[in-house]
């Protein structure tokens, strides 16, 4: 959500809030202002779990699933158009009789998302600011057609809208579960699990005792439940860059996020491979399949005493790190 359209749509554009009642912010990030709007009537809808539990440590009563009934309601428009849908559709039905605000970025779909509310609802106002629009109407619409629920792949795997790779296997994911030793055995995590094809993969490794599927995303763990019915699998909404397992690790295997909304940031990559050393045994191993152009080498070496490549194409890598140098915290 952007808090500079929001606020010139509040103070210049015609947009009122109610005065009184709770306001919904669906899919708001952590970092959202709150400028003009009483906190303690917000209550957030947030899936992913470093944002949810941020807005926690800000005070904010946070939700995974909406509850409703709302006095209004403010969508952060995602990338994903079919989750975009949903997030609208919800606070529509939500907010009977109060304003519904769908603010997003040119380059995360407001247009197309604004062309087609317009299709179906009359809008109440709109602002255009800082590469993006905030546009309003009220609440109670029926945008049911709007929701996607989760879908079942050819292989039988169930996907959720908005979540990475929904639409098939990731070749990366692929490349890694190809590389991996059939002699896997001891405790192991999944980071960043996604919906769990890779830890299914893991899985038919019998000397694999235990594996924690960690995963920020709720829709994409609730996928890998349904998925992974595997009795030695364990699942976390957590961030893995700061999950603690109940005693240190022998193995884990990853593929890891690569991108900060549309700007591809290696920095998140380098924090799963700290992860990685932090949580894993003195002789523990990790395995990491990344894009080829990503730069993870040095955060390998400076978190392990042993590093190679495995494997890889033209567009990834397979890396294989052991015996993490960083104590374990």
């Amino acid at each position: 959500m952007s808090a500079e359209r929001l606020s010139y749509a509040l103070a210049s554009g015609g947009l009122a809030l109610p005065e009184s009642g709770s306001i919904a912010l669906f899919g708001a990030p952590a970092d959202t202002a709150l400028d003009g709007i009483d906190p303690s009537r917000v209550e957030v809808i947030q899936t992913f779990f470093p944002d949810h539990a941020a807005w926690q440590r800000r005070g904010v009563a946070t939700r995974s699933d909406p509850a409703g009934p709302y006095a209004a309601a403010i969508v952060t428009l995602p990338r994903a158009r079919t989750l975009a849908e949903n997030r609208i559709a919800d606070a529509s039905a939500l907010t009977p009789g109060g304003v519904v605000v769908v603010d997003g970025a040119k380059t995360d779909g407001i247009e197309s998302i604004a062309k087609a509310l317009r299709a179906r609802v009359p809008v109440l106002g709109q602002v255009s600011k800082a590469h993006g629009k905030c546009l309003w109407f009220q609440g109670g619409a029926d945008l049911s057609d709007w929701r996607h629920a989760p879908e079942r792949l050819p292989s039988g795997d169930l996907t959720a809208p908005g979540v990475f790779s929904a639409d098939g296997v990731d070749p990366a994911s692929q490349a890694l579960a190809a590389a991996l030793p059939d002699t896997l055995k001891g405790r192991f995590a999944d980071l960043g699990a996604g919906w769990g094809w890779l830890s299914k993969q893991a899985l038919t490794r019998p000397g694999i005792t235990a594996l924690h599927l960690v995963e920020a995303e709720k829709a994409a763990l609730d996928c890998a439940r349904a998925n992974v019915t595997d009795p030695r699998a364990v699942f976390h909404w957590a961030d893995a860059t700061d999950w603690k397992p109940p005693a240190a690790l022998d193995g884990v295997i990853m593929n890891p996020p690569f991108h900060q909304g549309r700007k591809a940031d290696p920095q998140i990559g380098r924090a799963f491979v700290a992860a990685a050393a932090r949580i894993l045994s003195p002789y523990g191993r990790l395995w990491l399949v990344a894009n080829r152009h990503l730069p993870y080498e040095a955060a390998l070496a400076e978190a392990f005493r042993e590093t190679t490549e495995i494997g890889g194409d033209s567009r990834f890598k397979i890396l294989h790190a052991a015996r993490p140098t960083r104590q374990r915290r």
